[in-house]
């Protein structure tokens, strides 16, 4: 018996990964996100009555914007984490907020989607008609997920976004494939390039932090409310980063989720510590006692697209005692991504130039060139392996990285194709 997999979204860029899985009988899609731009893109075009259940990997927009969408006309089982459930209602719930104009969907659809989902843990083997599938632990985002499907004796892994290296805030992604693979949907980020060590970059961060504030200064760093600011709070405890701390947005509600769900993160004790440390702004009085003292804020968003860092950007920019410390990768096109390649930042729609001290650390949540190629090389059997998720060179460079140095069949696939396993 085969399966057929098709690719929806994710296919040579980031943004609007889905995948498409099944059989005759039984039809599963794995994630469906958005491309976030000025107008938000969506994958291919899938009709929800041909879907039977969608499995989602984690709670990140370009993984599960469109869910949603399937619970419009229907009622559709979503499987995933309970973790990632909580945070997929925060996320999209905000991106409703904001793009509802755009969006085929709204509030009403979302809490029906919330109603519809089925909690997993991770090793636990769901049977839906003639396929089986499983979630395991994907170490990027807390309650993240890999997808294996099972269909008789063909086995598919869709890795989502991946991480193998441990981080304060999660444990990497072990490797549990003790069974051989007949296809592997593998993430290719950052295929091209490997990240700084981890530990080399958090002394280096904390140390850079701690000198601009003893010289007055105050950082800022704008960093996704959901993963990211978590992170570096767990950063600047482990330490022992003695000034205050100011925390944004919505990392509030996000911070309660995680400690609601605990068991998903690498020391649960230290992140409840690292948490109560910071200073929760609750509105524009914390938000002007935030900027009077030299310290770091943690705000919204992590590319400086809207959210409470540019606020802050406005109060800092023009002095050369502060800084901005970029934590996330920068998409080209965004006001974070200028920032860095021009030290020029849109100042209520004037282009200003940044006096601030500006830098990049690069706390990264995917695996590196390095933990991608030991990923392929330690895979049992001979699977087809699909580089998605990645700029069009990330993803054609690791497929034929692939394919020369270990020996596997790769391809970094188009939107639409359809390959039978």
């Amino acid at each position: 018996m085969s399966i057929q997999l098709k690719c929806l979204g994710a296919t040579q860029e980031i943004g609007r990964s889905a995948f498409f899985v099944g059989t005759k009988r039984t039809k599963l899609l794995l994630d469906y996100g958005t491309l976030m731009s000025d107008e938000p893109g969506f994958p291919m075009h899938v009709p929800p009555k041909e879907v039977d259940a969608i499995v989602l990997t984690h709670a990140h927009l370009d993984h599960s914007g469109g869910v949603p969408i399937f619970q419009i006309y229907e009622s559709k089982p979503v499987f995933g984490t309970a973790l990632t459930f909580e945070l997929a209602h925060l996320l999209i719930s905000d991106f409703i907020h904001l793009s509802g104009y755009y969006l085929p969907f709204e509030y009403l659809d979302l809490e029906n989607m919330i109603r519809n989902t089925v909690p997993l843990k991770y090793g636990r083997e769901v049977k839906m008609g003639d396929l089986q599938f499983s979630i395991l632990d994907a170490g990027h985002l807390p309650g993240s997920a890999q997808v294996l499907v099972k269909s008789g004796k063909k086995r598919i892994l869709y890795s989502g976004d991946i991480n193998t290296i441990d981080t304060q805030l999660l444990k990497g992604a072990p490797n549990m494939f003790e069974e051989e693979l007949d296809a592997v949907v593998l993430e290719s980020t950052y295929a091209l390039r490997d990240h700084p060590d981890r530990a080399l970059l958090e002394s280096s961060f904390v140390e850079e932090a701690t000198r601009v504030v003893e010289d007055g200064g105050t950082v800022l760093v704008p960093a996704f409310g959901v993963g990211r600011s978590q992170e570096i709070l767990c950063v600047l405890a482990s330490r022992n980063f003695r000034y205050p701390i100011w925390v944004d947005g919505m990392t509030r509600k996000a911070n309660e989720m995680l400690a609601r769900n605990s068991e998903s993160l690498r020391d649960p004790t230290s992140f409840k510590e690292a948490v109560g440390r910071a200073n929760m702004i609750h509105g524009w009085s914390d938000r002007r006692n935030a900027v009077k003292k030299p310290g770091v804020i943690i705000a919204p968003a992590g590319m400086l697209k809207g959210g409470t860092a540019v606020l802050y950007m406005e109060k800092l920019y023009s002095k050369p005692e502060h800084a901005v410390f970029l934590v996330s990768f920068q998409i080209p096109g965004t006001p974070g991504r200028e920032l860095m390649d021009t030290g020029r930042f849109l100042v209520k729609g004037k282009s200003k130039d940044v006096q601030a001290e500006v830098k990049h650390f690069d706390f990264s949540s995917h695996s590196g060139r390095k933990e991608l190629h030991e990923m392929v090389k330690s895979l049992k059997g001979d699977p087809l392996v699909l580089t998605v998720h990645g700029d069009e060179d990330s993803c054609k460079t690791l497929a034929n990285d692939i394919k020369e140095e270990i020996g596997l069949s790769a391809v970094s696939p188009q939107a639409g194709d359809i390959f039978k396993i």
